[in-house]
């Protein structure tokens, strides 16, 4: 007769949301994969919640974001960062898992290496080594064993920057392309009236209230130039509820009225709908490129992160262009993000018949291709990893 295997014993910790939805598809992945039980364990939010894996403390304790709102925070973050290693020391996990949000996960990786040196640590989302502080690569050996990277180039930046063993796992948008294509932009028209007789433009002003304060102003203002020069738009906003009153705050003084809109189906039909957008930079420029949407980009942060660019390595901060490694889609960062050369871009992708505009929409096909798996998903690829290692 078999003896029944003890079950695994996995800590998993994600700092902020989109780590959360990560580690949410991780979960039952490794539980389809792995040859017998798993007990999770760590920190993260709602999604990995739902999947068993319940959070030591509210994941907005440690949530943050730049350099101002971690100092404002710091106390707090120490005090979890100290709670999740005291934890993982305990549970004696067969490994340990950290997603995304560097500045606490890795601080707790450290720690926990430190203490049980024995156990395979696997960092899931890379920090942007190849921009930012780039020896933080070599520093990683010490305490990472493989890092499972979200977009293509990052396996061979590590290894070029003396990092860990690093594999490209997929982006977790590649799973969504199906699904994004087969959506019909029509419906959306449909519903909110809009035709085919003016331009389209999608707005994208951001999710978090201070990216939403600093460019509300100049997109209105690039749109009131645009519609100086080619006429009548329809433009829609895809919003969050955590930013929806500081957008209708922002359009009240815009030249157009907006239709705003709710839910990921939505935005996506927006995206397929939509002639151009104007988009702050993140995770949506990648989500507009495999849409297929020509877009124009823009970011305003605080001064005193903008005083750091200059010592940034990548050249560009669009996601689509860095995976492409050239700039197709047009960025204007700080005190470029001005009403003109939005409006001069917006323009350019405007014209049907553009240069501007085919080169985009050549450049996201081979984008998707770019960032496509052979085979699987990368929930999958994440799990198999995980696992290997632990057999190791």
């Amino acid at each position: 007769m078999n003896e029944r295997k003890e079950p695994l014993r996995l800590f998993l910790v994600a700092g902020e949301h989109s780590g959360d939805q990560i580690g949410g598809k991780l979960i039952p992945a490794l539980r389809r994969l792995a040859e017998r039980e798993i007990e999770f364990s760590g920190v993260g939010g709602e999604a990995m919640a739902a999947q068993g894996c319940a959070s030591l403390f509210p994941l907005s304790d440690v949530a943050v974001m730049g350099p101002l709102a971690i100092l404002a925070q710091l106390r707090t973050i120490v005090k979890r960062v100290y709670q999740s290693v005291d934890a993982a020391v305990e549970m004696k996990p067969d490994a340990l898992v950290i997603i995304d949000s560097p500045e606490f996960t890795h601080p707790i990786a450290r720690r926990v290496r430190r203490r049980l040196p024995a156990i395979p640590v696997i960092n899931y989302v890379s920090p942007t080594v190849w921009n930012w502080r780039p020896g933080r690569a070599r520093k990683m050996r010490g305490y990472i064993d493989h890092v499972l990277a979200i977009l293509p180039f990052e396996p061979a930046a590590h290894e070029r920057l003396g990092g860990p063993d690093c594999s490209y796992a997929g982006h977790p948008l590649i799973e969504r392309l199906e699904w994004i294509e087969s959506l019909d932009p029509a419906e959306l028209a449909a519903s909110l009236g809009v035709t085919t007789e003016h331009p389209v433009v999608a707005v994208l002003p951001g999710s978090r209230s201070n990216e939403v304060k600093r460019v509300m102003d100049a997109y209105g203002d690039a749109l009131r130039r645009v519609m100086e020069t080619s006429g009548p738009l329809n433009v829609i906003i895809p919003v969050v509820p955590s930013v929806e009153e500081l957008i209708r705050e922002g359009i009240a003084k815009w030249p157009v009225i907006p239709h705003l809109i709710t839910g990921e189906e939505k935005k996506f039909q927006a995206f397929r709908l939509a002639d151009a957008a104007l988009a702050t930079s993140g995770t949506v420029t990648l989500e507009l490129a495999l849409a297929g949407t020509p877009m124009v980009v823009a970011y305003r942060t605080e001064p005193i992160v903008a005083m750091f660019r200059w010592v940034a390595k990548a050249h560009s901060i669009v996601l689509p262009n860095l995976i492409l490694e050239e700039n197709v889609f047009p960025e204007f960062f700080q005190e470029a993000c001005s009403a003109e050369n939005l409006s001069d871009a917006l323009l350019a992708l405007l014209d049907r018949d553009g240069a501007q505009r085919k080169r985009q929409i050549d450049a996201s096909r081979a984008l998707a291709s770019r960032m496509k798996l052979a085979s699987g998903s990368p929930s999958d690829h994440a799990a198999k990893v995980i696992l290997s290692l632990i057999r190791q």
